[in-house]
């Protein structure tokens, strides 16, 4: 049985992240291709069993599935450069925010199969969060082993291919506003004198824990909200400053801010 190639352009922290997966899940029907302009990135790669490209169309040449690993702001020259090596069979694969199934075709071939994947940087940990969409042209099982790529890295879930810049605050941007979140609290620690690891290991300890309480408890996000907040206590407290900053507020203009620059990179 011959295997199947699949190629990255573009092998910074995401698609390193995704090869890295991919390696770890020990398929040995899949053989990784990649190139980078960085060659030292791609030397890093070796120990995965991944095969270096001099090129971008090496890539599109050698694999029937090709990662666009790039940023938003590139994807166009990459497009351009790789358009005559796209074939009838290829399955493009964009991880840019923003970046739409017609422009990807638009700047390859109209019939052009397209997944769009919005994964985030836990991936680096095999505990990423992935949202994929495919265009008409793909067939379910081409999506089937582009969504079995991603769920070797983490957790997947599947979105309409209109909602793929509104996705982007809920797991590709949400990362970053956690981890400003986690600042807030670690700093306060070490402002009455706790010690800075041991803040941060109870708060991640925390984090983790919360979110296994919300995906496996059974409770709906208020009832948690509940069960910590004792009448008179200590986190009704602290949460009524919160409801007073307007936090869920504030939360959505960030995500609104999230999606408007998402809109603002497809055109």
């Amino acid at each position: 049985m011959s295997k199947i190639n699949i190629g990255f352009i573009g092998t910074g922290n995401m698609g390193f992240a995704i090869i890295k997966g991919i390696f770890n899940s020990s398929n040995p029907d899949i053989q990784i291709y990649a190139y980078d302009t960085d060659s030292e990135k791609l030397d890093k790669l070796k120990g995965f069993g991944v095969i270096p490209c001099l090129s971008e169309n090496e890539v599109a040449d050698k694999c029937k599935y090709v990662v666009l690993a790039v940023k938003p702001q590139v994807i166009d020259v990459v497009l351009n450069t790789i358009s005559s090596s796209v074939k009838a069979d290829t399955v493009l694969i964009s991880i840019a925010a923003g970046i739409t199934s017609e422009f990807i075709q638009s700047k390859t071939r109209q019939d052009a199969k397209v997944v769009l994947v919005m994964p985030n940087t836990p991936l680096l940990l095999g505990e990423g969060a992935s949202a994929l969409s495919h265009n008409d042209t793909v067939s379910d099982e081409e999506f089937s082993f582009v969504n079995a790529v991603f769920a070797s890295c983490g957790k997947t879930a599947i979105v309409p291919i209109d909602k793929m810049k509104e996705i982007i605050a809920i797991n590709g941007s949400s990362p970053a506003f956690i981890y400003l979140f986690a600042k807030g609290f670690i700093n306060y620690a070490e402002s009455v004198g706790i010690d800075k690891a041991s803040a941060t290991e109870l708060f991640s300890q925390s984090l983790i824990g919360s979110a296994k309480m919300i995906t496996d408890s059974g409770y709906t996000i208020d009832e948690l909200i509940k069960m910590v907040s004792s009448p008179g206590g200590t986190t009704l407290a602290g949460l009524d400053r919160l409801y007073e900053g307007k936090l869920t507020d504030v939360v959505n203009n960030a995500c609104e801010s999230c999606t408007k620059r998402a809109y603002e990179l497809s055109k």
